[in-house]
């Protein structure tokens, strides 16, 4: 199929934007043509949201130019949760200039227009529900819906799969062919390469503010094309771990645990210098299974161990169990972006674990959040806000507050979403050290790949219930798709996480 420019939505070029001495644009560009999805990709940092706050018109580049050959409305769906938790589904829906009859809101219109777009999305929730009690798989897919609302001719996804079970982006394909279907031009940025492969019909790689691979054909190229044009080298083949914990004491014990309308009859343990992943669909319970280590659920029935003590009652009596806890929403539970990186750092391993009631000095804090931050290879030092690092480096910042506190215990819920493959290889170097030093590492997330690289097993859950436990020769990203899968009829624990 060929291409004019009566086919281009937006065509930007030779554009450079620095902020200080830091150049973010050096020279970039992009083409993105109506009906095609068109990738954008690179490393934390590259300039990827850069670009994106250019060509939608909420930063001004210093130079270069962005054309709208033809008019297009262009809609944003940013990476960063922006609803208001307070107000309702609906009313996130139409933030702006809502339907209105006799001066007030017209929330049956409200519906008859969201309820289609709801549909498209697979996305089954009470308009008139909070959208702070939504899942954060269905946050994401709200905000989508939103930005579909106001009919763009250009959408804008920040990676919008990176909260999503694998449903849900079964979906979110079956979307983004209908609105490449009416001729909508999709830009879609991302950091997994596989969703690339398998929507994209063009892909641009930025390096360093410049264009690496620019505009080219996805049949042209495969994930080690894309990820030796983000490096700017081929990168070194991922050693599978291999370690034998057998006979090492247990840190995290779970025996017949249940927890209303999520977990039924759990039982599980975790042993020190193990990595122990654990998986399922939206609402299987793995997701409860953590939150009942570190404090945040209480249980119904059963015994926990955690840390060689009873279960612990909060997040703080977790804590000083030696548990730490590495949230996959950052900024909402990870982060005080306004702060610099040695406050956040040094937050929690003070605040909840000093003793005697005296706090270190100040330097020494920044001295302890120097050495945490080189470990993790972090770019920006102790003194710098954390609002103005990458979305990659302050997931970094997010380590480092919990390695500051010497934990035995690790749990993580999807600690790389978001980041590039450069930044999760290093934070999978960390979590192999930390097992390597005895600690023992329980981790959720929702790539299934990162699971068979990083685990030593790796338990299944359906419905509230362990159904399954993967290793070895049998811990296969296909093994764990059909595990997951798994929907035999049995009474069911959960209806949701």
């Amino acid at each position: 199929m060929t291409h004019d420019a009566d086919d281009d939505v937006l065509v930007a070029t030779d554009l450079v934007k620095s902020y200080g001495g830091v150049r973010a644009l050096d020279g970039a560009g992009i083409r993105l043509r109506g009906g095609e999805v068109h990738a954008l990709v690179g490393e934390n940092g590259a300039g990827k949201s850069t670009l994106v706050r250019v060509v939608s018109g909420t930063l001004a580049a210093d130079a270069g130019t962005v054309r709208l050959p033809r008019a297009a409305r262009i809609a944003v769906v940013s990476q960063e949760l922006s609803l208001f938790p307070d107000l309702t589904v609906r009313e996130n829906l139409f933030p702006y200039r809502p339907p209105r009859r006799w001066g007030l809101l017209d929330r049956g219109a409200m519906d008859r227009a969201a309820r289609p777009v709801l549909a498209e999305l697979g996305l089954d929730v009470d308009p008139g529900a909070p959208a702070g009690g939504l899942s954060l798989a269905d946050q994401q897919l709200t905000e989508i819906a939103r930005a579909l609302l106001r009919a763009p001719g250009l959408l804008i996804l920040d990676e919008p799969t990176s909260a999503l079970p694998a449903a849900a982006v079964d979906r979110l394909e079956r979307v983004l062919a209908t609105l490449t279907g009416r001729g909508i031009a999709v830009l879609y940025v991302t950091h997994f390469l596989r969703e690339v492969m398998r929507f994209a019909r063009r892909v641009t790689v930025l390096r360093d503010g410049r264009v690496a691979l620019g505009g080219v054909r996805r049949t042209e190229v495969d994930v080690p094309d894309l990820v030796a044009a983000m490096l700017g080298h081929r990168p070194e083949q991922p050693v599978r771990r291999a370690r034998v914990v057998s006979g090492r004491d247990p840190r995290v014990t779970l025996s017949g645990v249940s927890v209303p309308g999520r977990l039924a009859d759990v039982s599980f343990a975790v042993r020190a210098g193990e990595v122990v992943g654990v998986t399922g669909l939206q609402g299987a319970g793995h997701l409860s299974a953590l939150e009942v280590v570190c404090g945040r659920t209480a249980v119904s029935a059963g015994r926990v161990e955690v840390g060689g003590r009873g279960r612990p009652r909060s997040l703080r009596e977790a804590v000083r169990a030696g548990v730490a806890f590495v949230p996959s929403d950052r900024k909402r539970y990870g982060l005080m972006t306004d702060r610099r990186v040695w406050e956040n750092v040094t937050a929690v391993s003070w605040l909840a674990l000093g003793r005697g009631g005296v706090a270190p000095s100040r330097a020494a804090l920044v001295r302890r959040t120097g050495e945490l931050t080189r470990r993790l290879r972090l770019r920006g030092g102790p003194h710098e806000v954390v609002g103005r690092l990458s979305g990659g480096n302050q997931q970094k910042v997010v380590f480092a507050k919990w390695l500051a506190t010497g934990p035995r215990i690790v749990v993580l819920d999807d600690p790389t979403r978001g980041v590039d493959v450069g930044i999760r290889a290093e934070m999978h170097r960390v979590v192999g050290e930390l097992a390597a030093d005895g600690a023992a590492v329980l981790m959720a997330s929702t790539d299934l790949a990162e699971l068979t690289e990083v685990c030593d097993r790796v338990l299944v859950f359906v419905r509230g219930r362990l159904t399954d436990e993967l290793a070895g020769e049998r811990l296969t990203e296909r093994a764990l798709a059909v595990s997951t899968q798994w929907t035999a009829d049995g009474p069911s624990a959960t209806s949701g996480d």
